[in-house]
């Protein structure tokens, strides 16, 4: 339990409370439950510390769920230690520009050619070649409840298909815009599904919409 010392006091109330939940429920919290358990009002302060616990190696998080948690080193005895080490080996990947979680934004000249880089754990990419991988920060408020905040990270595989439900980085041909969504099929018409209570639906002809990629993991890099 050293390792835990060099956590916050925040971070290993959060953990505390996250292993305590699956032992109890058998799933993980949502970010407001951890929120209200922890006593942290503000949804981007528990996702900041999240992402802080992705980085020391104690979370993985899916984007595609709001309870996507799952712990990498609840038992730190001889399996655990080895590998929360070799996903402590950090890789670069693309960073590519901003991409709105709100309101569409239009896309920038130099988001393709864009030669920033980003470094990752590689737990954060599941598997897939960083080379297939780029990343965008998120601007706006729409991604909330799958817990991406304004001004977070998130890291996108490079496909130009994708399954309904998906979380996506979509481009609008007809508009020249971009924007971050669940995907969903319907007829000759594309919906862009938001996770906030009261944001509705983008709906797109489905001749207009060219998928970028999928959502693999979010990070946070600043409060």
């Amino acid at each position: 339990m050293k390792e835990r010392n060099k956590l916050s006091e925040r971070q290993r109330n959060i953990l505390r409370f996250i292993e305590q939940h699956i032992e109890s429920h058998g799933f993980p919290p949502t970010i407001r439950q951890i929120g209200k358990a922890t006593g942290i009002e503000s949804t981007s302060v528990v996702n900041y510390n999240l992402n802080k616990l992705v980085v020391a190696g104690y979370l993985l998080r899916e984007a595609r769920s709001s309870r996507g948690l799952r712990l990498v080193n609840k038992e730190r005895g001889r399996r655990g230690t080895q590998s929360v080490q070799s996903s402590m080996i950090a890789l670069q990947i693309q960073f590519a520009g901003p991409i709105a979680a709100g309101q569409p934004l239009a896309i920038p000249d130099n988001m393709q050619d864009s030669a920033d880089m980003l470094d990752v754990l590689p737990s954060m990419l599941h598997g897939v070649d960083p080379a297939e991988v780029f990343a965008l920060r998120v601007k706006g408020e729409s991604m909330i409840d799958a817990m991406i905040s304004d001004g977070d990270i998130v890291l996108i595989r490079r496909q130009q298909t994708a399954d309904d439900g998906d979380m996506c980085a979509v481009f609008m041909e007809d508009k020249s815009e971009v924007t971050l969504k669940y995907f969903y099929r319907e007829g000759e018409q594309v919906r862009l599904e938001p996770a906030h209570p009261t944001m509705q639906p983008i709906m797109v002809n489905a001749n207009n919409v060219r998928i970028q990629g999928r959502v693999l993991s979010v990070l946070r890099l600043n409060v």
